[in-house]
């Protein structure tokens, strides 16, 4: 059986030879993990401060009998939300909020923990303002699941389990020039942005959900959340 490889990249202050299973931060948007990318341009962007330089590691991941959660395939939006909402820190600032994230984690809680790799949206300034927006009711999940398909923010590839972290090779890396890809970070971002402000100005449906309207009962398979 022909063995499948990814080729994935790490953005980063240091060069990372042998990632550590558990090493990484409790409060990233999947928890505890190694997070990654299969674009060594995002990784770049990510890897710098507007003062300090980074590096692109790169790495071979074996895939072979691995289990992946494809957030953006198999999910919908309101799951993945519901993942944030366990692991990032929200600015709630209203009871229907409030209760609004223990609904969605009592009705589209996904347990992660089955799971190997995760990939899905990186809820960098832009995607988890919208998310913000949308926890707060004043955006519709129509309108959360347009925005995180704009500005081309890119997806995440995570690694959380140990079997994961047994599969995956480290092949070298890249240097990311802060001058260069700070600035690129920060214009990929705005141009997000931009459109999603554009989006907005659309015409609302009355169809539309909101925060509000999912509490009262909405089937999860509803194809206005899908």
């Amino acid at each position: 059986m022909k063995t499948k490889n990814l080729i994935i990249y790490h953005g980063s202050v240091s060069i990372i030879e042998n990632p550590k299973y558990e090493a990484g931060k409790l409060n990233n948007d999947y928890g505890r993990g190694f997070y990654c990318t299969e674009s060594l341009e995002l990784a770049k962007e990510w890897a710098v401060s507007d003062a300090k330089d980074g590096f692109a590691n790169k790495y071979s991941l074996d895939l072979s009998n691995l289990k992946i959660l494809d957030l953006s395939k198999n999910a919908t939006v309101l799951h993945w939300i519901t993942i944030l909402l366990q692991n990032r820190v929200f600015n709630l600032k209203s009871d229907i909020s409030k209760m609004g994230k223990k609904y969605l984690i009592e009705h589209f809680n996904i347990q992660i923990d089955q799971y190997d790799i995760i990939k899905g949206y990186r809820a960098d300034d832009s995607y988890f303002a919208y998310a913000e927006n949308f926890l707060n009711n004043t955006i519709s999940v129509k309108r959360l699941s347009e925005a995180l398909r704009l500005g081309d923010l890119g997806e995440q590839i995570v690694l959380i389990s140990k079997k994961a972290f047994q599969q995956i090779t480290f092949l070298g890396y890249e240097k990311a020039d802060s001058k260069t890809y700070y600035l690129l970070r920060l214009e990929r971002n705005e141009n997000a942005r931009k459109e999603f402000l554009m989006n907005r100005r659309g015409t609302p449906s009355i169809d539309d959900l909101y925060l509000n309207d999912i509490m009262k009962g909405i089937d999860p398979n509803d194809p206005r959340i899908q």
